[in-house]
């Protein structure tokens, strides 16, 4: 399994590759649920981190392949 911290560098890549590469999709991160706690102090667990980061990879795997030209 993943550290927090490969997590949180994974999800950086793949949000940065979004905003260069695929701008349009940007609204759609904006819109996600948030997948963290709404708590005061949440817990901010590898499980979070884990699912939001699949929620990014999945967006682009049901993007790129319907453009073409498109490619991560």
């Amino acid at each position: 399994m993943k550290t927090a911290a490969e997590l949180n560098a994974d999800i950086l890549r793949i949000t940065l590759a979004i905003k260069s590469q695929f701008p349009e999709l940007s609204k759609y991160i904006e819109e996600m649920p948030i997948t963290m706690p709404d708590e005061e102090n949440p817990d901010i667990t590898l499980k979070n981190l884990k699912e939001y980061y699949e929620s990014l990879e999945s967006i682009l795997k049901k993007y790129v392949p319907n453009h073409k030209g498109s490619s991560l």
